[in-house]
């Protein structure tokens, strides 16, 4: 209990507002070339080394770590932390950082990712801490937003790594032939064949109103349509909750014409794929159910050759913002594995920060494997919460993923104490 009582100590008696907000200034102060702005900033940087060294002095067995925790991490946050070091034993060595909904925010940060959460990132890159990005946005565009708010010197320094398209491929630049990883191209020809067929028909097929509703993503392979209306808007609900009942017959004609032997009819096959995801993810049930569009076939129903490809094939409904088809095969889990292995991660002990059903898939495996910490923000999906809640519990407020960031940042230096 002594550090417990230390910490207390730490937040009672000395003012680490002020600290927090003198490390603030210090680390995003512009960089002008101004003989008043360097004259301030070095003034400030003299006042926080100051308050340190009073801090340093005020426990001596663990100074410099607590001079350090209260220039980053609340109160609450460095109880977290200390509660987190206890439970694991080791540090976080790794980050696994979905990006929309999660480092940013529509609602919240006006898609932008705040630049406190960006200057801790550059913090821990500088202490060698490995980043892997895992979204379902493209390879293009999550270079480009990567660039612009990291920074060409990280993305480019060999400790960071792309997992995009949910899975689809990995980017690690500086590492030669393995920089680039296309894993789509280890899947059977069958299983691509599906695809090739639903991606060759889904814009030119669809019904006009989707084809003015929605666009294809860029993608490299899975098929993903995304709304022409703001995100989460009524227009962009109804459109994505009509292309996902469009995907899944397109799906199921592609499976009838991938067995024209076995004589069943496609309409038949149709039916089977939507009983079959309407039974494996409520929320496409209810799309099903409201569309009026839910078939009387039940998911026993499914032969078993068309349920063995159905196994591998995921289905992903974002409510006004996508429906998507990807390969189970390919989820971020397997991209986050090719990561860690390009990047040398022999042992991780990862934070893995998202907010959906893909995300999850990677949280879950890491609890699995006594690898790391789940993190969530609070609008995140349900079944994301529930499982955050009953792991850690640490949820935090949209927009505010440096929250999390703080608290690993007391976990490490716990860590490094000992």
């Amino acid at each position: 209990m002594e550090r417990y009582d230390q910490l207390y100590e730490l937040y009672d008696t000395h003012d680490t507002d002020t600290v927090r907000a003198l490390q603030n200034l210090v680390d995003l102060f512009p960089l002008v070339e101004s003989p008043v702005a360097l004259d301030r900033w070095k003034e400030i940087n003299t006042e926080l080394d100051e308050r340190k060294a009073e801090i340093a002095e005020a426990f001596p067995e663990a100074g410099e770590t607590f001079a350090d925790l209260a220039t980053r991490a609340r109160q609450e946050q460095a109880f977290t932390g200390l509660d987190l070091y206890n439970k694991y034993g080791r540090s976080v060595n790794v980050f696994v950082l979905d990006v929309d909904e999660t480092l940013r925010s529509t609602g919240s940060t006006d898609n932008e990712i705040p630049s406190d959460t960006l200057n801790l990132l550059t913090k821990f890159h500088e202490e060698g801490m490995p980043i892997v990005i895992c979204t379902g946005q493209t390879l293009e565009n999550v270079k480009g937003f990567a660039i612009q708010g990291l920074g060409s010197r990280i993305v480019h320094s060999g400790d960071l790594s792309i997992v995009y398209e949910t899975g689809t491929g990995v980017f690690t630049p500086r590492h030669g032939a393995q920089t680039k990883q296309l894993l789509y191209e280890r899947l059977d020809e069958g299983i691509r064949a599906v695809f090739d067929d639903v991606r060759a028909r889904v814009l030119s097929d669809a019904p006009e109103r989707l084809r003015h509703g929605c666009h294809l993503q860029g993608n490299e392979f899975n098929i993903t349509m995304k709304p022409n209306f703001e995100t989460g808007s009524d227009d962009a609900v109804a459109v994505i909750d009509e292309a996902l009942v469009y995907e899944l017959d397109l799906l199921g004609d592609a499976l009838a014409a991938l067995d024209e032997a076995s004589g069943v009819d496609p309409q038949t096959v149709g039916d089977w794929a939507r009983a079959y995801y309407a039974d494996q993810d409520p929320e496409i049930r209810s799309v099903l159910e409201r569309a009026g569009e839910l078939p009387d076939a039940d998911a026993a129903d499914v032969s078993a050759e068309v349920a063995a490809v159905l196994d591998r094939i995921d289905v992903g409904y974002y409510e006004g913002d996508a429906a998507e088809i990807g390969s189970l095969e390919l989820s971020k889990v397997v991209g986050v594995e090719a990561a860690f292995d390009v990047l040398g991660i022999e042992d991780p002990f990862a934070i893995v920060m998202g907010d959906s059903k893909s995300d999850l898939r990677v949280m879950r495996w890491v609890q699995e494997q006594d690898a790391g910490l789940a993190a969530a923000p609070e609008h995140a999906s349900q079944s994301v919460l529930d499982h955050v809640e009953a792991t850690d519990g640490l949820v935090f407020d949209e927009g505010h993923a440096g929250d999390i960031l703080r608290t690993v940042y007391a976990l490490n230096r716990f860590a490094a104490d000992t």
